[in-house]
Formats: C-alpha cells, structure tokens, sequence
C-alpha cells in the first residue's frame, strides 16, 4: 500500500497545508505515525513524532527541544476526512489541546479558541460537542493512567 499523503487543516488561523516533510513511519486503517522537524522555526521546539489515533480522534505528539530533550506529550483534539482515490488525510484540528510534561503536570490549553470558533461560526456545532467529549476521553485516560497505551505505540517508532 502507498503511503498516504496528509495534510493539517486548522480553524485558527484558517489553514490548511500539506505536510510533505513529515516522514510516514506507520499507516494502518485507526493509526498514522510519523516523524516531522517543526514547520517554522521555534525557540524551543526542534523536532517529534505523532500518532493519529484516528478512531479515537486524537493526535498525540512527543515534542522534543533541540538539544533532544521532551519538552512535553501535545494531544490535539482532531477529526479528519479521508479521500481514498488520492490516498489523502485531512486531519482537522479541533482546537482543544492537552499538554502532558514529563513531571506528570497536565494542562488543558486552547479552550478560548474553541469557544471562539463556536462564537464566529468556523466550527460546527457538531464538531464542537465531537471536541468536548474527545477532550473528555483523552483527560479521562490521562486521569485514570491508560494514557501510556498511547505514548507507548510512539516510543515504539523511536
């Protein structure tokens, strides 16, 4: 099977863009994995790797500073559309994010965005309850330590 191409679409700004550098490590039918430098330049982010959790809607990436330290686990609350004549993913970001540092510490970060989004009519009101209740998931298996069943299928592609 040909690997797919895949591009990120976000709400905030409106975007979307082909990610041509980032390096398909696994794609199967619910996970794509891959390993990306950052798009522009950033003070401390470097380099990662993330997996799509396409069944569950989340993209979960290991985000590592230039000198290769994790900097934290960045979880994107997504959805996405598939076009299977081109082999092509569209993954939407839907703006909520959790931040998980190496400390344990949790962060919930981008929900004045999300309510933004609502408020301007970028997002449907669909996609905004998908996003509450992806968000209530994925802190759910933060909360209850099943998160390392997802860190755990990154690690493996290190």
């Amino acid at each position: 099977m040909n690997k797919p191409l895949l591009y990120r679409k976000r709400l905030i700004p409106n975007e979307c863009i082909l990610l041509e550098k980032d390096e398909i490590l696994h794609a199967g039918e619910n996970l794509i994995v891959t390993r990306w430098r950052t798009i522009r330049p950033k003070k401390e982010l470097s380099h990662g790797l993330s997996a799509y959790f396409l069944d569950k809607g989340i993209k979960v990436s290991k985000f590592y500073s230039h000198e290769n330290l994790l900097i934290c686990w960045y979880c994107d609350i997504i959805t996405h559309e598939y076009t299977p004549a081109a082999n092509t993913y569209t993954m939407i970001d839907l703006l909520a994010d959790v931040l998980v540092y190496p400390d344990g510490t949790v962060k919930v970060a981008d929900l004045d965005e999300l309510a933004d989004a609502a408020q301007q009519k970028l997002i449907t009101e669909q996609q905004l309850l998908i996003s509450l209740r992806r968000l209530d998931a994925l802190l759910n298996m933060i909360y209850t330590g099943q998160f390392r069943e997802l860190t755990s299928l990154i690690e493996a592609y290190e």
